[in-house]
């Protein structure tokens, strides 16, 4: 479980995201940063932001379902986007994954990533609850 932190001293969260994230005594995961590729490993929505977006976080979703934990168990976000103001227009995407207590992001508009056709990588950071996590086989 996570409890989010906006100070009435700084300027207020615009988006779904909270300004800090308060941990408690579950299971740290890591995730791998993770891009826009189905199952077999197809590039979808070649030149969509919001349908990679979409893509990317249905990854991450998948990855900490497998181990038991849940898109509210993320605590922080690090996302990567050749393009920011297209990226910044798939915010109702993420609300469609997200809910109060939203994790802490850091958004960094980069050059490209390994394949030319994806626009955006995300890795994240979750804490599952103990009595939730099943430890991979």
């Amino acid at each position: 479980m996570v409890d989010s932190f906006n100070p009435p001293d700084v300027w207020a969260p615009f988006g779904a995201f909270s300004m800090a994230v308060i941990q408690g005594d579950g299971q740290v995961v890591h995730l791998k940063g993770q891009v826009a590729l189905d199952r077999d490993g197809n590039v979808v929505g070649k030149g969509d932001m919001r349908a990679q977006v979409r893509q990317v976080l249905e990854n991450i979703r998948t990855v900490l379902a497998a181990l038991g934990g849940t898109m509210g168990d993320i605590v922080s976000l690090t996302q990567y986007a050749t393009d920011i103001e297209l990226f910044m227009q798939s915010g109702d995407v993420r609300q469609e994954f997200f809910t109060d207590p939203y994790p802490v992001t850091t958004t960094v508009e980069v050059s490209r990533l390994y394949h030319t056709d994806l626009m955006i990588e995300i890795t994240a950071i979750a804490e599952i609850p103990r009595d939730s996590f099943r430890h991979p086989a």
